[in-house]
């Protein structure tokens, strides 16, 4: 075994290490002690959650955005974007297809599109749940006022993704254009966890310009702030952006930070992302055999897939929703786990 046992044993009994610690399982890991915490990591999401995969029905209802962050492909400035949004009406339809599959969380994710105001936008979160009662709604519509969060909380919605995309000030800034700052984004998640919603936050691994020392800080910055959920994957570059010639992140160190989240946060709802899927054909399997225990197919109609692309090569861009649903269904059974219908809360949530 190699010389970072010590320290994966550390990890999962205190659940956290010292910045220099964190670095150290990068500096000086090895296959040998990869293969360790991965398997370490699949027995403690498996002590927890059983072979439970949940699904969540992922709805991208806009792709305006009034950011320019660098790495997306949905930035304003990006004048070659198809710009769409879909009606209440139409993401309604997706709400109603994907209950007909069995899920029961829809995850509604858009650009910060300041078109959806906030009343209208709180009614369809009403209407939502008024159809489907015994589902969650998840919202990923980024940085907003305090009042609006508490006004689509108090419309019924229960979770809020926000990724912090990187803790350190001088790395944020290198990703964002001025104005836009990770203070405020924590500002935005502190809010988030106060009111009560169950949060995600998470960030780019392999992003331009990181290093060692700010994914530390990253783990570091999870472990005080305590999310339910925790979104990561790798980056990917988008050809129409800023960052188009800039090396993609790995599906292999991807995979060792999920490894590294799960035995922290041992109860965490903890992501196989699609951009995990598009950086390597079985990169959503691996990630459930190194923690991970929840896959989002897209309810997206197939007409909009291709138009939301904050990277290049998206996967699942060409499938209807149930082809999309099957498929995954059938991943997920062939490795010995399975795809389970319920919200799939975190254990330790309730509303307030």
């Amino acid at each position: 075994m190699g010389t970072l046992k010590p320290l994966v044993d550390k990890l999962r009994e205190e659940q956290t290490l010292t910045h220099d610690e964190f670095v150290r399982l990068f500096t000086d890991r090895n296959p040998e002690d990869s293969e360790y915490m991965r398997a370490l990591a699949q027995e403690t999401a498996v002590a927890n959650y059983g072979h439970d995969i949940f699904l969540r029905g992922l709805i991208e209802f806009t792709n305006y955005c009034r950011n320019d962050c660098y790495y997306c492909g949905i930035r304003r400035s990006n004048d070659k974007a198809e710009r769409y949004r879909l009606s209440d009406e139409e993401i309604l339809e997706c709400c109603a297809i994907g209950y007909s599959f069995g899920l029961r969380t829809f995850v509604l994710q858009g650009g910060e599109d300041m078109t959806y105001r906030d009343e209208p936008f709180c009614e369809l979160i009403r209407e939502i749940k008024r159809r489907y009662p015994d589902c969650a709604v998840t919202l990923s519509v980024g940085e907003r006022p305090r009042g609006t969060y508490e006004a689509y909380y108090e419309a019924g919605a229960d979770r809020y993704l926000l990724r912090h995309e990187t803790s350190s000030p001088e790395h944020y800034a290198k990703l964002h254009p001025s104005g836009l700052t990770i203070e405020n984004r924590k500002r935005c998640l502190k809010d988030l966890k106060d009111i009560g919603f169950q949060i995600g936050a998470g960030f780019m691994v392999g992003s331009p310009y990181q290093t060692y020392d700010y994914l530390a800080e990253d783990f570091e910055y999870l472990k005080e702030l305590e999310p339910h959920m925790i979104g990561i994957g790798p980056f990917i570059h988008h050809k129409d952006t800023p960052f188009a010639d800039m090396p993609d992140g790995s599906c292999e160190e991807t995979l060792y930070c999920l490894s590294i989240l799960r035995l922290m946060f041992p109860r965490v709802l903890l992501p196989a992302t699609t951009a995990l899927g598009t950086i390597d054909p079985l990169g959503r399997e691996e990630g459930i055999r190194h923690g991970a225990n929840v896959i989002m197919p897209s309810l997206s109609p197939k007409d909009v897939r291709e138009k939301y692309l904050l990277y290049d090569g998206k996967i699942c861009t060409g499938e209807e929703a149930a082809e999309c649903h099957a498929c995954l269904e059938g991943r997920i059974a062939r490795i010995g786990y399975i795809a389970v219908s319920s919200r799939g809360d975190h254990a330790d949530w309730k509303r307030k």
